[in-house]
Formats: C-alpha cells, sequence, structure tokens
C-alpha cells in the first residue's frame, strides 16, 4: 500500500505509544486522522492538540465509517465493539505492524529489536540523524525528551523504526539496517517458551534486505543463527565485538567515552544521561552514523546535547540534596541495570525503588529474577501488579516477588507510596515499572521539592 496516498485514518488504540507515532505520521502526510482510545492521557491530548479526533467511548457510532485505512492495535480486547462492528461490515482492518511493514518497504529502514534497550537505541539514531543535518522519519517507543515526541518526519526517505518483539510484529519488518541488543526471555504469554522467542528473533534478522547489514551485540546466545550475510557486533567495551567503547569516564551523572571499530574510531565523546548501559546503547546508535557517512565531529557534538528518553532512566530531581530517577524497567535484567547504574553514578547515596510488577503472566515468570534484581537495592517498595490486558491469576501477586526478597521491603498501596515519600529521609529514590506508576511521578516531585 502506497501509505502517502491515504488521506483518511481511523485508529483503534490511537493512544497507544506506538499507534501514536503512526498517526502523527499520516498527519504529517497529510491525512485526516481520528481514532478511539480507552482513556485519556497527556498523549491523547497532545494528538488532539495536532489536529486528531479522539473520542473515549467504545461506540460505533464514533468510527469515521469513511477512512481509507483502519489501523488497530493487538492490545484491544476480543469483544471492543467499533473493532468487531469493523470486520462484521467488511472492512479491512490492519495491525501497526502492517503499516510499518509498508513503510520499512518503502524506505531506507533502519529497525531496532531487543527485550532492552531498543527504545533508546532507536530514539539515539533518530535524533542523531535529525540534529546532524541527515534526517530521517522516526517511528519510537518512548517520547524524546530533545522534541516531547516519538515521531518526527523528514523529506529523507530514511526510516528508523522501533521493532517491536510483543505479538511477532517485528517480523513483518523488512530492514536495510537492522539492530539487535538482546534476546532475552519476555513475553511467555506470546512465545510459550525462550527458545520459540529466540527463534523469532532469529527470524527478524533473516528478513534483512539484500545488501543489508545486521548489528548485533556481541556474545548473544545463539548468535551463529543469525543472519550472517553482513554482520557487526558491538559491545560495551570487549574488544573481541567489531566495534567497542574505551575510556570510560563517569562524570557528573555521565560518561566521556571513545569508541574503536575495525575501520574507524571516534575519541572524547560526551553522554549526558545516567545508566551504564545507555554508554552501550551509543555505541551502536553512533555505529550506524558511520554506516551512513555522517561526519564524526556532527555525531559528536549532536551526542552531547542528546537529553533521553521520558522514562528511561529520566532524571526527575538531580541536585546535591536529591536525586530522583524515573523509568521503564519491567524485566529483571533491565531493573538490575537501572539498580546497578544508580548505584555505580552515586554511590554514597542511599538506593530505594519503588516497583510496580507490569502483567500477571510476567510477575509468575519472573519472579525470581524480580526478586534479585531488587534484592540490589537497599530497600524496596513494592506497589501492586498492574494487569494491563490480563485477568488476574490465581495465586498471582506482589507477594511472589517480596517472599524471595533478602533487602528490606514493604508492599504499599499508591497513597502508602506517597505518604512514605513525605516522612522517609531520602537521598536518591528510583520509581520504576511499566504500568501506571508514572502517574505517581509528579506528586513525588512535588512532595521531594516541598521537603
Amino acid at each position: 500500500m502506497n501509505v502517502k496516498a491515504i488521506k483518511r485514518v481511523y485508529f483503534v488504540g490511537i493512544g497507544g505509544i506506538g499507534m501514536s507515532a503512526l498517526a502523527r505520521f499520516f498527519v504529517a502526510q497529510g491525512a485526516v486522522v481520528s481514532g478511539y482510545d480507552r482513556t485519556e492521557t497527556a498523549l491523547t491530548k497532545k494528538l488532539a492538540e495536532e489536529g486528531m479526533r479522539i473520542h473515549y467511548t467504545d461506540d460505533i457510532a464514533l468510527i469515521d465509517k469513511d477512512a481509507e485505512l483502519i489501523v488497530y492495535t493487538p492490545a484491544i480486547p476480543k469483544d471492543h465493539k467499533e473493532l468487531n462492528w469493523l470486520r462484521d461490515n467488511g472492512f479491512a482492518v490492519y495491525k501497526r505492524s502492517d503499516v510499518l511493514q509498508w513503510i520499512s518497504e518503502s524506505l531506507h529502514a533502519i529497525t531496532v529489536a531487543g527485550t532492552h534497550g531498543k527504545t533508546t537505541v532507536s530514539t539515539m539514531i533518530a535524533y542523531l540523524l535529525r540534529e546532524t543535518g541527515y534526517g530521517c522519519n522516526a517511528f519510537l517507543g518512548g517520547i524524546s525528551v530533545n522534541y516531547n515526541s516519538n515521531y518526527w518526519s523528514s523529506t529523507n526517505d530514511t526510516a528508523v523504526i522501533e521493532a517491536d518483539e510483543y505479538d511477532r510484529s517485528f517480523l513483518k519488518l523488512f530492514p536495510d539496517i537492522a539492530v539487535l541488543t538482546a534476546m532475552d526471555p519476555d513475553h511467555l504469554d506470546i512465545y510459550g517458551t525462550a527458545e520459540e522467542m529466540e527463534k523469532a528473533f532469529i527470524q527478524y534478522t533473516h528478513n534483512i534486505k539484500a545488501g543489508g547489514t545486521l548489528l548485533v551485540k556481541h556474545g548473544l546466545h545463539r548468535s551463529a543463527e543469525l543472519n550472517a550475510a553482513n554482520k557487526i557486533t558491538y559491545s560495551l567495551s570487549n574488544d573481541a565485538a567489531d566495534i567497542y567503547g574505551i575510556d570510560m569516564v563517569q562524570r557528573n551523572g555521565g560518561y566521556t567515552f571513545s569508541i574503536n571499530a575495525r575501520s574507524w574510531s571516534i575519541k572524547d565523546l560526551e553522554l549526558n544521561i545516567g545508566g551504564l548501559h545507555n554508554v552501550e546503547n551509543a555505541i551502536v546508535a553512533v555505529a550506524v552514523t558511520q554506516m551512513l557517512g555522517i561526519d564524526p565531529v556532527k555525531v559528536k557534538t549532536a551526542l552531547a546535547g542528546f537529553r533521553g528518553i521520558k522514562r528511561r532512566f529520566e532524571y526527575i530531581i538531580k541536585n546535591d540534596k536529591m536525586v530522583f530517577i524515573d523509568d521503564y524497567a519491567h524485566h529483571p535484567e533491565e531493573l538490575a541495570a537501572l539498580i546497578r547504574s544508580a548505584k555505580h553514578l552515586f554511590p554514597e547515596r542511599r538506593c530505594v525503588v519503588s516497583f510496580q510488577p507490569h502483567l500477571f503472566s510476567r510477575t509468575r515468570d519472573f519472579a525470581d529474577g524480580f526478586a534479585q534484581s531488587l534484592d540490589m537495592a537497599d530497600e524496596v517498595l513494592l506497589l501492586d501488579i498492574y494487569p494491563a490486558r490480563e485477568l488476574p491469576m490465581e495465586g498471582v501477586t506482589t507477594q511472589m516477588i517480596a517472599e524471595k526478597m533478602t533487602t528490606p521491603h514493604t508492599i504499599l498501596s499508591k497513597e502508602g507510596l506517597l505518604e512514605y515519600v513525605k516522612r522517609a529521609p531520602l537521598d536518591m529514590f528510583i520509581v520504576s515499572g511499566a504500568g501506571d506508576i508514572d502517574k505517581l511521578v509528579e506528586p513525588i516531585k512535588q512532595i521531594l521539592e516541598a521537603k
């Protein structure tokens, strides 16, 4: 389908982070865009301000029945009236992944996949291409702090796309440059086993267009089975990789470092966001710019101005008195990286982490891993599980994690968490999780600033 020729689009689930990027793409193409979502959020308000008509009631009468294209998210429940009416009345409905497939087929596509890091890496790449003047169309799974958006457009026919493994949607993408950051087990409610998930990532690399390139983290399990036509490995510091970092120095909550590659090097880069894992993310993002022939001096200047992604090691407060970090971490490996980085950057501070588990199935599958990662903190405050698309599972509660932990911990309500913040002496506080814990960030910030 010629995505640039479409003039009227209707979204079922327009407020999702990936769906909203597509909605913004079509508005940029001059299309009339409207849609449904379950609840009004800061993001849907922004979309409405940008000219999209959005409603929050599952009502057949509100569907744009003249739309040329109807896009839905797999997160929509099976009993959704609008989506079922559209299907029953002969409308062709497409997943977000179908539309991204058309975009990846028609543009020079740079796609970023992996159970961790894909949002940061894709945003870094898109930001660097934009700031250096190269230009790109960006379809991201997070909100760039620099631009307060998850989408931007360009006359350059290059697309940077976050490749989402949920529902196997990333298997519809056909990249020119593919990045693979990690293959740790996740979404076992979809895949069933870790082996099945690994197979999907392997298939992702075999979708690379003829003559394309795979940039893959060095040492991944089953890496020998990945597409090997043109495979380049990267690493934080392992010189066995084709591209790796050297001379890393932690400075004021950020880092300076250099990059060595087989045929190029860049010295004295600056990254002004926290998290050692973000240095590794920056290494592969910079590597993409060099594959595209972008001037290294422009890349260095741009990287120093990168301010990160909302809810990815995002500093809400950072001063001599208090460090308050908000992060999307919802997998044991992500939590471990988050806590490890925070303690490395601020070793003199007491690390208190508040964590809201996301999904009953993920809590059940990774309770041991969550407990092990959270035990790295000095104190942990646990909230109830955020169900998202799932119904409760018998015996699966936050207590599953708590009973496996050794670090001091408490299970609190959201109101209880705010009360804790009011009375507890804190000098480093982290809020983490992919549910609705982010709604507590602003109230917590106000409490901490008033202390």
